[in-house]
């Protein structure tokens, strides 16, 4: 069992406590319209080998072109990871023959990486912080697809990824927890997003991982690590994580040793089986590859990548809550996925900042919640920003009772119109007369005179029961701070 009050994940075995050590190698397929070292598409879901140049099949004489666009996205997420940028790097030749790879080897970096090291800062708990070493980032082409479900006795391949441009960022083993692992994944696919350098959707297959996992005695060297290949879930990351350690233990604690091998991860038993046995760099006999010259990069071209970044999600937390006044975790959400920063800006940008509590408020507990309850991301939703902005100006200028607003939501939900719109049509408009909440007052209270009196005996908690009265009696459109006010002067 690990120790849950730890920070660090700690296996209590039959002779001891045990460390898991973590490092993660990610790839992160670079959004671009080419592939690497092609012209031919990168489209998702497109029909089998319907996006396959002569370049990708590996026809006689076909000769690759570096994709510029691949370049310039590589260098973007090193410099968003304050990473260093390597002026100079180069391509090899990585050599191994499998079904799915045309040419008999892959084109990759290994000696001379375009992105050198750097640091990601992780949040996770309650509110403890890290940073996980970046070792480098190095470009390379991806292989085809196999495809096993196709015919009882034929595999098929599929060659449409087949050279798609690949950014492998290796961390330094830094982790010590499936829950650091974790919070690691997802900070690295939020900053790849907000860079526009990879849409992270693992499930698609565009991000990774291949999960380096060994176990040692606390304080220990490092032990024999298995590497579990491409793991397509934070989810499972973490049970692959938590799997695999408890099998180096336990299979230490029997007398055995832990075999430097590739293993997969089956999501349906949760458990890792053995694949093949880990291969070293001199197994792929690397050189470099003669068909493209090595890479340099000027300073015009790094300042136009720097240039071009965005607000990253740390910078933007930081900002709203020095400058907007959230809290430490409504800006942590809110900044946590790009498509819900922007959608919060753009929301901002209607209501003004000095509404920006209530706005975030009204997005992370109305729209987050009515959202979940549909099934829709963010950039589904029903109700664009100025729609919800519309709605906060109601409530905030009185329009609207906390409890109308709630309607009106609702109907906006179904139907996409607007707030104002919805109010005017539907007779919604909350009132403050005083003359009219006086009279439904007055009646509440000889329909209850028992209560009245019960009330000014002493007993002040019945002043709710007053209040819920008039608003039902006036059908939720009665002002709350004027009932209570007329309330207080009538008992």
């Amino acid at each position: 069992m690990a120790d849950a009050a730890a920070s660090i994940y700690r296996i209590q075995g039959a002779t001891g406590a045990w460390e898991v050590v973590i490092g993660l190698e990610v790839h992160a397929q670079v959004t671009s319209r080419a592939k690497l070292f092609s012209g031919a598409s990168t489209e998702f879901g497109a029909e089998p080998n319907s996006q396959v140049s002569l370049v990708d099949a590996a026809m006689p004489g076909m000769l690759p072109v570096l994709n510029g666009e691949c370049v310039r996205q590589a260098v973007r997420t090193g410099m968003a990871l304050e990473a260093r940028i390597n002026r100079f790097s180069r391509f090899d030749r990585k050599n191994y023959f499998y079904a799915d790879l045309p040419q008999g080897y892959q084109i990759s970096q290994l000696y001379h990486p375009i992105v050198g090291e750097g640091e990601v800062t992780i949040e996770y708990g309650d509110g403890e912080t890290k940073s996980v070493g970046i070792e480098r980032i190095h470009l390379e082409q991806d292989a085809g697809k196999m495809l096993h479900d196709q015919h009882p006795s034929f595999s098929y391949v599929d060659l449409n990824r087949s050279g798609v441009a690949l950014m492998e960022i290796v961390s330094k083993p830094d982790m010590r927890s499936p829950e650091e692992a974790g919070a690691y994944v997802r900070k690295l696919r939020s900053i790849l997003r907000y860079v526009g350098s990879c849409d992270g959707n693992m499930e698609q297959g565009s991000m990774r991982a291949d999960v380096n996992v060994s176990v040692r005695r606390p304080g220990e060297p490092f032990g024999t690590r298995c590497e579990i290949k491409n793991v397509n879930s934070v989810r499972f990351v973490q049970a692959a994580i938590e799997y695999e350690a408890n099998r180096q233990v336990d299979l230490i604690e029997g007398g055995g040793t832990v075999v430097q091998e590739t293993r997969l991860f089956d999501p349906d038993k949760c458990e890792t089986r053995s694949l093949r046995s880990k291969e070293e760099a001199h197994d792929y006999r690397y050189f470099p590859d003669p068909d493209l010259l090595p890479l340099e990069l000027d300073d015009a071209f790094l300042e136009d990548c720097r240039a071009s970044l965005p607000e990253l999600p740390d910078a933007k937390r930081r900002r709203y809550e020095e400058r907007l006044g959230l809290s430490h975790y409504n800006a942590s959400v809110l900044t946590a996925e790009v498509e819900t920063a922007r959608w919060f800006e753009d929301l901002l940008s209607h209501v003004g900042e000095q509404h920006a509590q209530r706005a975030a408020n009204w997005l992370m507990s109305d729209l987050f919640g009515a959202l979940n309850r549909l099934g829709k991301s963010i950039v589904e939703s029903p109700v664009s920003p100025r729609q919800g902005a519309e709605l906060i100006g109601l409530v905030t200028d009185g329009t609207l009772s906390g409890t109308l607003s709630k309607q009106v939501f609702e109907i906006m939900l179904e139907t996409g119109e607007d707030p104002a719109a919805i109010v005017e049509a539907r007779g919604l408009k909350q009132t403050s007369d005083t003359g009219e909440i006086e009279r439904v007052i007055a009646s509440v209270m000889e329909a209850n005179q028992d209560k009245v009196a019960e009330y000014r005996a002493g007993k002040d908690k019945l002043f709710g029961f007053f209040v819920g009265q008039t608003m039902k009696a006036m059908g939720g459109k009665a002002n709350p701070g004027v009932v209570n006010e007329l309330l207080k002067k009538a008992l």
